[in-house]
């Protein structure tokens, strides 16, 4: 099997290309490093003209965010518990019944 990709991999290239002058894994830190790529549909890609207006713009909107509600504040909303007045704990209601006759 290591023959046929082998010949192949000769056999894909041309004369023409010339990697004696190549080094190996020259960009393997980089790519291990891991990288973020997104997509811009082209209605949003038509803003922008470049990848620093993206970032200066992605940041004005990261820093008003925070500013709106900051991560750390807790929030002000109760939760629900089995306290009075829940569901859980109401007695069912009395009724009047009449006594005698009236």
């Amino acid at each position: 099997m290591a023959n046929r990709v082998k010949a192949t991999q000769a056999a894909d290239m041309l004369p023409e290309y010339d990697f004696s002058g190549g080094r190996r894994g020259k960009y393997l830190a980089r790519y291990q490093s891991g990288t973020n790529v997104v997509l811009l549909d082209p209605d949003v890609a038509e803003a922008f003209p470049d990848a620093a207006s993206v970032n200066r713009t992605l940041r004005l909107l990261v820093s008003v965010a925070r500013r709106q509600v900051p991560a750390s504040q807790p929030s002000k909303r109760r939760k629900r518990s089995a306290g009075p007045g829940s569901a859980k704990s109401r007695k069912p209601a009395r009724t009047r019944t009449s006594s005698s006759g009236r």
